[in-house]
């Protein structure tokens, strides 16, 4: 999840005080909290959030999977622009693994380096995800904290094959996982949620002492496979090691927005809740979310893989229990943070985000399309509740025989299909509002399909003559890159010898 803290009420006056800003992002599925209907009601302190602030039910990432979806919430702007793609396949999901030599370019601007100029402190804290090689630590790029990993919690691995992952404090790796900061495979225990929530109310105790507006991006992965809860969780939840996951994060949020109120600094605090993918029902049913009634789950550009929880929380600002059905995009959290703290975006590049404050404090709808790619293909487009499909494809046969299943338990004839099917030339279209689960296209002779479909179409053609695709940053891997010897790893007497260099065109199957 991603929480992000903000300061800045939008009217400015010459004594402004700053709204601090966080984000909370995490992975998980649209069903898994109360709030949206999950039935065992176990996340209280989300529902509770989304009751005092706003849900947002049409709320969409960038990207069915993580690094790409990070990027764009952090540079306000669609992977494809940001270069956190790859053109080694057609529409393949691509994320930065140990091996990746690209990462995020420095010619991107993103959110901590821009809130910089209002005198913002920033702090992330769990899965950067935006390259791992030392130009792309996150402290070159606007953050000045730092408590986390540049990748994934995967492992354990044996060192010589491959390095475990380091975990950071700023500069320096402080450890890494399973070595220093132990995950229990077998039994899913791990402390590291709890450890991640105490560096989020430090921080924020830190920043209300020194009087600093802050923006802290709260993004811990427990829920991302393999799963991990700490001692006092585990087993009380009646979804599993999952539920005991998603249990912990809800006790953290909670703990946070208290915080929060204790300090007196709630009201100048706008926090954002969403995730960076739908839940992944690859690891399912033991290891993977809900996605509700929406159709297959993460790497997919169906609602499953893209749509996600969100909910807005500032005290006094948002009216209590407001429900919102504006199309949001992770990209907002770019504009409307920046909003908040008095900024305005960079004029000399194609930002795809949206302010979202007339939405949030004024109830307003604002008309704008959801793009939804995979990789380099724009696959489906949603403007208003039709979303037209002008590809489908959940992965393919070989994946799909070895396995591998994106929508388990669920296939719709023709669309949910394991070969690539383009329909660039007559879409397949659906009603989201009467269909949230994308299994009946409508007719192609009717009249509100060529009326839809005539509308989304002259979005695509607009979209696509302006779009100057990025230097791809996914397209190369190699062993040397990995995390053999992080910055730090002499003090700590972690460092390890990197094989010879060997790039080699990465390989995405999905």
């Amino acid at each position: 999840g991603t929480m992000k803290v903000l300061c800045g009420p939008r009217n400015v006056v010459v004594e402004r005080t700053l709204t601090s800003s966080g984000v909370f992002l995490f992975q998980m599925g649209w069903g898994d909290l109360g709030a949206f209907g999950e039935p065992s009601k176990e996340t209280p302190n989300l529902d509770q959030m989304a009751a005092e602030g706003m849900l947002f039910l049409d709320f969409y990432t960038a990207s069915p999977l993580c690094s790409p979806s990070r990027a764009a919430l952090l540079t306000g702007r669609l992977p494809v622009r940001n270069g956190f793609y790859t053109t080694n396949g057609h529409a393949r999901n691509a994320y930065t693994p140990q091996e990746i030599v690209g990462g995020i370019p420095d010619s991107e601007l993103l959110l901590p380096e821009l809130l910089k100029k209002a005198g913002y402190t920033n702090k992330i804290i769990g899965k950067w995800h935006l390259g791992h090689r030392p130009q792309f630590h996150p402290l070159r790029h606007g953050f000045d904290e730092w408590f986390g990993s540049p990748n994934c919690h995967f492992g354990p691995y044996d060192s010589t094959e491959r390095p475990n992952i380091p975990v950071y404090r700023d500069w320096d790796m402080a450890g890494r996982y399973y070595e220093d900061f132990k995950i229990d495979l077998k039994t899913g225990e791990a402390n590291l949620t709890q450890l991640y929530l105490q560096e989020a109310l430090d921080f924020i105790s830190k920043q209300q002492a020194s009087q600093q507006p802050f923006f802290l991006y709260w993004a811990i992965d427990a829920t991302h496979a393999p799963v991990y809860a700490s001692k006092q969780f585990l087993g009380t939840s009646q979804r599993g090691l999952y539920g005991d996951a998603v249990r912990e994060i809800d006790d953290s949020v909670g703990k946070i927005l208290k915080h929060l109120q204790q300090l007196g600094i709630s009201e100048n605090t706008f926090v954002f809740f969403t995730s960076d993918n739908g839940a992944a029902l690859i690891s399912a049913p033991k290891q993977g979310g809900s996605n509700g009634p929406f159709l297959c789950g993460k790497q997919t550009t169906f609602e499953g893989g893209m749509r996600e929880p969100a909910i807005a929380w500032w005290p006094g600002h948002i009216p209590a229990g407001g429900v919102s059905h504006q199309l949001g995009s992770v990209m907002d959290l770019f504009s409307t943070s920046l909003s908040l703290a008095g900024l305005q975006p960079p004029s000399d590049r194609q930002i795809d985000g949206i302010d979202l404050l007339p939405v949030i404090l004024q109830g307003k709808l604002i008309d704008r399309p959801i793009f939804y790619y995979r990789g380099n293909e724009l696959m489906a487009v949603r403007a208003g509740l039709y979303k037209a499909h002008y590809w489908t494809w959940s992965n393919s046969w070989e994946e799909h025989s070895k396995g591998i299943d994106f929508c388990p338990g669920q296939s719709v004839a023709g669309v949910t299909t394991h070969t690539q099917e383009e329909h660039t030339y007559l879409p397949l279209l659906f009603h989201l509002g009467r269909d949230p689960g994308e299994k009946y296209p409508l007719s192609f002779a009717s009249e509100e399909y060529q009326r839809a479909v005539e509308h989304i179409s002259g979005l695509v053609q607009q979209h696509k003559a302006t779009l100057v695709p990025g230097q791809p940053q996914l397209n190369v891997c190699d062993q040397a890159v990995m995390n053999w010897a992080p910055p730090g790893c002499e003090k700590l007497g972690k460092c390890l010898k990197a094989p010879e260099s060997d790039p080699k065109k990465c390989s995405w199957p999905h």
